[in-house]
């Protein structure tokens, strides 16, 4: 994997310290946050494993009845908070899980999203990893159960997914152990800038829409400086996203996006 080096971005971390603590999350003894999302029955909770092993646990998200597992491992002296989110099939936010995830991504900033997808089902499960490169400009595809692809005879080309998504690719058969090591290296050269993701976006033809996206990212740019991704938030909203509607209007909008700071050691 190459591509551009991002200079001291290892001293750098871009996850939101702030939110990631509204949302539960305690950062004090780790460097870099790692997002953990797939659809259900991808396999995400044995990846889950095997890169945390028995360094995790679990409690509920801030205000949910949503499980939240927090895990944590060392790689190339540096010390990684995994969090595993709901397995979900869109961040649309149709579901309680869905929006956990969203928000999570959106809000916490996390330093890399790992996508957890099933080598048998991979067109299916393409949907939610383009909902996050929607989202986000950090993220590693793991192309999970590549032994059930092989007894299937399919083959997947990682290069020339990695190629099309602008994001790192990772085969991976985790009940076996393989692909871990990859997937390790694959994260840290995306927190630490090694490699510069240029994610594909769903292109918009339409000249209407477009200034339509265009006139409302500015309006919530100006109401929210902070917020991190305005162009999603915009599209949700002539989407008619209730809950994005409801977040703007009970004030929890922009209260993650807020930027105030929390010490590290809170």
């Amino acid at each position: 994997m190459s591509n551009t080096p991002n200079a001291n971005c290892e001293d750098c971390p871009v996850h939101n310290l702030g939110n990631l603590t509204k949302l539960g999350i305690n950062m004090s003894q780790f460097d870099f946050v790692v997002a953990l999302a797939g659809n259900p029955n991808t396999g995400k909770s044995t990846v889950f494993n095997a890169l945390t092993g028995l360094r995790q646990h679990t409690g509920n998200w801030p205000g949910k009845t949503v499980t939240r597992a927090e895990g944590g491992f060392v790689y190339g002296n540096k010390r990684f908070k995994l969090v595993d989110l709901p397995g979900t099939y869109s961040l649309l936010s149709t579901s309680t899980d869905e929006e956990v995830a969203r928000d999570f991504i959106l809000f916490g900033q996390p330093d890399v999203t790992v996508i957890v997808v099933d080598a048998t089902r991979l067109e299916r499960n393409l949907n939610l990893v383009l909902q996050v490169l929607e989202i986000t400009d950090r993220a590693v595809v793991c192309v999970n159960l590549m032994d059930e692809a092989k007894r299937h005879h399919i083959e997947i080309d990682t290069r020339r997914l990695a190629k099309e998504l602008g994001v790192p690719v990772v085969a991976a058969a985790a009940r076996q152990g393989e692909g871990i090591s990859e997937l390790l290296q694959a994260m840290y050269e995306v927190v630490t800038g090694s490699y510069i993701c240029r994610p594909h976006r769903l292109e918009r033809t339409s000249p209407r829409l477009e200034k339509a996206i265009s006139e409302l990212t500015k309006k919530i740019k100006e109401e929210f400086p902070k917020l991190p991704n305005s162009r999603w938030i915009a599209l949700r909203l002539l989407e008619g996203d209730q809950r994005i509607i409801d977040s703007i209007n009970n004030g929890e909008l922009g209260n993650l996006s807020r930027s105030d700071t929390i010490p590290s050691n809170a």
